[in-house]
């Protein structure tokens, strides 16, 4: 149900391979999408509640935040029933660690440099080696060393650089190479900088992110510029799209730069007109609808939605399936060819019928095949 555009001009750069459970990251492999639960992890039927929810919509690796031993616990039944893997986000306390990973965690996420010197450090690492968990070392712009800060004056991104080879040399030294790196700031030309110098003096697999990228548009808006930018030049191996909103929104503009910049391509591709003086129907209402409708289906095809009977075919016959609307009355259209003419009460209802014997008829080529 979904294409990974291998053909892509882009050359991705060489990182290890790890596995997060039976996801395989880094290497050759497509780029993971995943989220972070915003539930109380101690909420177990909330917690897979919303799990399920994200994994409908693709995401692919949930993290969840492990505040204290009873959020530790509460892991063994969540993993039970759900499908994808799960990463326990750990800061200061190397004994939630531990038990998270002896719950069924199949990765975790921790600052070396927070979780209370190397003895304790040591103890974490070891259980990763026993359960064969890998580590994902998290650096942002607000958890850098006092002397690394006093020394830069600022979380630029050498600062940031010079904080993750630090922590990643902790955990090497200790004999443990499952790790994943993420290194975040809220400031979108900062972290693509950082990812840069990163990728030039590691090839551990990288994890993208824009922390605090705040609201729905804002976030939007900040976390494909940074993440598009950096997974066209190769950078990324798993990200995660930070919106002060439902996750499963991350999980939906995570696809949609993948999409866009040709990576992965998973449900529809929606292109509509912006409007102008020509549009002579509720154009905006349709093409959220349509755009709400097409959450649920994971093929990936090219749907059209037009404002304009005269110039909409033309412009969109690309498009697997499209609709254009008139004064009362609207076309649904494949290519150049007109499919069906009806009233604008019943075009967007008409339309769906239509979207749904296209995606059946390429169900059944693909059963057959």
């Amino acid at each position: 149900m979904e294409t990974i555009n291998k053909s892509n001009k882009i050359t991705k750069r060489p990182t290890r391979t790890i596995y997060i459970g039976d996801v395989a990251i880094g290497g050759d492999n497509p780029v993971v999408v995943q989220s972070m639960c915003n539930t109380d992890t101690r909420n177990v039927r909330v917690t897979v509640e919303q799990i399920k929810r994200l994994e409908q919509a693709g995401c692919e690796i949930i993290r969840v935040a492990v505040p204290d031993m009873k959020a530790a616990q509460a892991i063994s039944e969540i993993v039970k029933a759900i499908s994808i893997p799960l990463i326990a986000d750990i800061h200061f306390d190397w004994r939630l660690a531990v038990a998270a990973m002896e719950s069924g965690a199949k990765g975790i996420r921790i600052n070396p440099g927070n979780i209370g010197g190397l003895n304790k450090l040591q103890k974490v690492v070891d259980k990763a080696k026993e359960y064969q968990v890998p580590i994902r070392i998290g650096v942002n712009s607000g958890s850098l060393e006092k002397d690394i800060r006093a020394r830069y004056g600022h979380p630029i991104p050498e600062a940031l650089v010079e904080s993750a080879l630090r922590n990643i040399e902790l955990v090497t030294d200790m004999g443990f190479e499952q790790i994943k790196i993420s290194i975040k700031s809220s400031d979108v030309l900062a972290t693509v900088e950082a990812y840069r110098l990163l990728s030039k003096k590691t090839d551990f697999p990288l994890h993208l992110g824009v922390t605090e990228a705040g609201g729905l548009i804002a976030g939007t808006v900040k976390s494909s510029v940074a993440l598009g930018t950096l997974l066209m030049e190769g950078i990324g191996d798993t990200m995660r799209v930070s919106l002060t909103r439902d996750p499963v929104e991350e999980i939906h503009v995570a696809y949609e730069i993948l999409k866009a910049v040709k990576l992965r391509q998973r449900g529809p591709e929606i292109i509509s007109c912006p409007t102008c003086g020509r549009c002579e129907i509720d154009l905006f209402s349709i093409a959220e609808e349509v755009e709400e409708r097409a959450r649920s289906i994971a093929k990936p095809i090219k749907l059209a939605v037009m404002g304009c009977i005269v110039n909409g075919p033309g412009e969109a016959r690309e498009a697997d399936l499209g609709l254009a609307g008139g004064k009362g009355v609207g076309i649904i259209f494949r290519g150049d060819k007109i499919l069906k003419k009806v009233k604008e009460k019943e075009l967007l209802d008409a339309f769906w019928q239509e979207v749904e014997r296209l995606v059946a008829a390429d169900d059944e080529k693909e059963r057959d095949a």
